[in-house]
């Protein structure tokens, strides 16, 4: 097994990259034929999802019943790595989008699927543009009753914990009346083996809904808070269960 290691890591990593091109591609088709349509993310996300086989990684997600029923909504989750678009995939609901830095519609094929997809691209570089944003996301989600799914951190946190939350995503959810539903996996950075068949167990869960009725944005600290209080804890829960079963693996 020792002597394969390396190869399989090999294998999988060309595999995995024509496995998210593919994908990708599907969701360009879907975009030309009806552009910045929310669903034509759901066609890639579809069949990228099972990319964790190739990877050999097994994922366990609760809860997903709580996404269905609070519709329209904002979703936050942690951002650990590039890793996350296999939970996102999975996770994802119907007529979802998402906001994301303006400089991913560079990136080969995904940046324009991304675009046509009808995702939100902020300016992080320059706040003012940034916060219209979340003016934008918000009268979105009242005008077409789609949900959107924000990552507060803002950026990867690659093994260093739940990072602090920008604000955008709590502010988006107050201006918009909507609830803020959390989901959170298990840090995965220093545990997954991807030169094994069996590379680990990464747990996603859906948390109760945050209510944001009566709240104004000068509660946008309390409900942030209250937020990454929760996902933390929750974090730290799944991060000794899932200690547990590869321990007795």
């Amino acid at each position: 097994m020792q002597k394969w290691a390396p190869m399989l890591l090999m294998i999988r990593l060309p595999l995995i990259i024509l496995w998210i091109i593919f994908s990708t591609m599907l969701g360009i088709i879907a975009c030309i034929l009806r552009p910045f349509n929310p669903g034509n993310i759901r066609v890639t996300t579809r069949v990228l999802q099972y990319g964790r086989y190739i990877l050999g990684i097994n994922i366990l997600f609760r809860n997903k019943e709580i996404m269905d029923e609070q519709r329209p909504c904002v979703f936050i989750s942690n951002h650990q790595d590039n890793l996350d678009v296999f939970m996102g995939a999975t996770a994802l609901p119907k007529r979802t989008v998402s906001i994301g830095k303006k400089s991913i519609i560079f990136i080969p094929f995904f940046g324009l699927y991304y675009w046509l997809s009808g995702n939100i691209l902020i300016d992080r570089s320059n706040k003012r543009k940034a916060f219209a944003a979340m003016d934008i996301a918000a009268k979105t989600i009242k005008d077409k009753n789609i949900s959107v799914w924000i990552m507060p951190e803002g950026t990867r946190s690659k093994g260093r914990g739940l990072l602090p939350f920008k604000k955008g995503p709590f502010l988006t959810a107050i201006k918009a009346g909507v609830p803020i539903v959390p989901i959170v996996w298990s840090n995965y950075t220093k545990d997954l083996k991807l030169n094994r068949w069996n590379a680990g167990t990464i747990i996603m869960e859906v948390l109760p809904p945050i209510q944001t009725a009566g709240l104004s944005i000068n509660d946008v600290n309390i409900l942030k808070d209250e937020a990454y209080h929760k996902m933390s804890e929750a974090i730290t829960k799944l991060d000794l269960e899932v200690k547990k079963i590869h321990e007795q693996a």
